[in-house]
């Protein structure tokens, strides 16, 4: 029996004392695939050396619509070059967040919000661009922006798959993100006290709609909730989503990988 974490960010600082041993716990909790997830250029680099350097991890090169304003003007041939890396497995993390914005500071305007707004959507385009291009899927982020998402990513869904990662919405929302031929993914959310709307979706997910994943370092599920999230954590959000599922945690394996796998067809 195996689990992924289809979401970690082991380039972050959290890890730099003891990946190795992060690593190797989470092998040892049968964690046989780990996916690092870029948010620049920089941290997409780094997510491809760990994955020359760690036999069983994988990378995703992308940049992070809360960094949009940091990004080049168009970073698609860089993209397209690191993407090209024969463990990238997806484009990401990619998409936007409308949740923190300029004009909570008293020097900015609405209109610097919408420029904002629009440099994220840029980059998301320029992303969407490459992905379709090279035949990968994209790992997206949203955070209040949902529609706006959805929008963008509807003209590229003949040719790119969205995973809604960190999914905390509700079932209907969920459906839509199907309807796209997308899909969603869980994190350590799944086993909080106040996260009945994220266990709703899950049950009502198909069996090939969802996977899992950490975003470690954040998220960690009861009972390290507070503690830095690690890969090896996929095992106890797997025994709640099973208990959610009214599934064996041998068929919550065998579903979950099976959708990673198609869903990243690149990940051997």
């Amino acid at each position: 029996m195996e689990f992924f974490d289809t979401h970690a960010h082991l380039d972050f600082p959290d890890f730099a004392a003891d990946l190795p041993q992060v690593v190797t716990r989470a092998e040892a909790a049968g964690i046989s695939r780990i996916i690092s997830i870029g948010t620049d250029l920089a941290s997409s680099r780094q997510a491809v050396a760990l994955s020359e350097r760690f036999p069983k991890v994988y990378a995703v090169v992308g940049w992070h619509p809360c960094h949009a304003s940091e990004a080049p003007q168009d970073f698609r041939p860089e993209l397209r070059e690191l993407a090209r890396h024969p463990k990238v497995v997806a484009i990401g993390e990619t998409g936007l967040d409308h949740h923190h914005l300029p004009s909570e500071n008293p020097s900015c305007t609405a209109a610097d919000d919408d420029r904002y707004k629009d440099r994220q959507a840029q980059i998301f385009q320029q992303q969407l661009e490459v992905a379709a291009e090279l035949g990968l899927n994209c790992v997206i982020h949203q955070r209040n922006a949902f529609d706006a998402t959805l929008d963008q990513l509807r003209p590229f869904a003949s040719k790119v798959r969205g995973v809604f990662h960190c999914f905390g919405n509700p079932p209907d929302d969920m459906r839509r993100i199907l309807e796209l031929g997308s899909i969603v993914s869980f994190t350590g959310i799944l086993t909080f006290k106040n996260a009945q709307t994220v266990r709703d979706s899950l049950a009502a997910a198909p069996p090939d709609g969802f996977m899992l994943e950490t975003d470690c370092p954040y998220l960690a599920p009861i009972p390290y909730r507070g503690k830095r999230c690690e890969p090896a954590y996929v095992r106890e959000i797997a025994t709640l989503a099973a208990r959610v599922r009214q599934c064996s945690i041998e068929d919550l394996s065998r579903m979950t990988c099976a959708t990673a796998r198609s869903f990243f067809p690149k990940m051997t």
